[in-house]
């Protein structure tokens, strides 16, 4: 039997995200979209030598975007029913 990351509110799903339980997966994700996102979106800009602050940020945007929507994706399944109380359960 194995432990499912159930959680029922915002504040569980943070919880799961900032302990690790979706990194090895969210992180792949991004790596690769957060990737394509900057090279097709500020490519033309780095390559220029015309990055600045905003840009840099942009790009950490490239990456914080696929990596939300990639723990959202894992952890959807795992939502417990209102009213019912969140926490490990057996599987």
């Amino acid at each position: 039997m194995s432990t499912v990351p159930q959680w029922a509110t915002l504040g569980e799903w943070l919880g799961l995200v900032a302990r690790g339980v979706t990194f090895r997966t969210a992180s792949r994700v991004s790596l690769i979209v957060g990737t394509i996102l900057s090279a097709v979106n500020q490519g033309a800009v780095i390559a220029s030598g015309d990055a600045g602050p905003a840009t840099a940020v942009r790009v950490v945007f490239n990456y914080l975007v696929p990596f939300t929507v990639a723990s959202v994706g894992y952890l959807a399944p795992f939502r417990a029913p209102r009213g019912a109380p969140a926490g490990p359960a057996k599987d």
